[in-house]
């Protein structure tokens, strides 16, 4: 099974819970990802690409496969940091 995910990674949940805000007031998950995003995916939005069921860690990858596609996760904690998921 492959999945597909763009994600926004930051160092603390005070950070996550202000972008979390900013996507509420319609802001765009691409630029909140280019602007804040820790992971190098930021210079793709987020954009994590296809990747086989398995590949993240555990917490990550439970929060995705409960989204439908285009929905946002609410704040993930994994050992990177503070996640933002929205399932593609």
């Amino acid at each position: 099974m492959m999945l597909s995910a763009r994600h926004i990674l930051v160092r603390h949940e005070y950070e996550a819970k202000d972008l979390q805000k900013k996507l509420q007031e319609g802001k765009s998950f691409e630029e909140l990802a280019k602007d804040f995003s820790l992971c190098p995916s930021n210079a793709r939005g987020g954009d994590l690409g296809e990747f086989p069921k398995g590949r993240m860690v555990p917490a990550f990858e439970k929060a995705l496969l409960q989204l439908k596609v285009g929905e946002i996760s609410g704040i993930v904690k994994t050992q990177f940091g503070f996640h933002l998921i929205q399932r593609k």
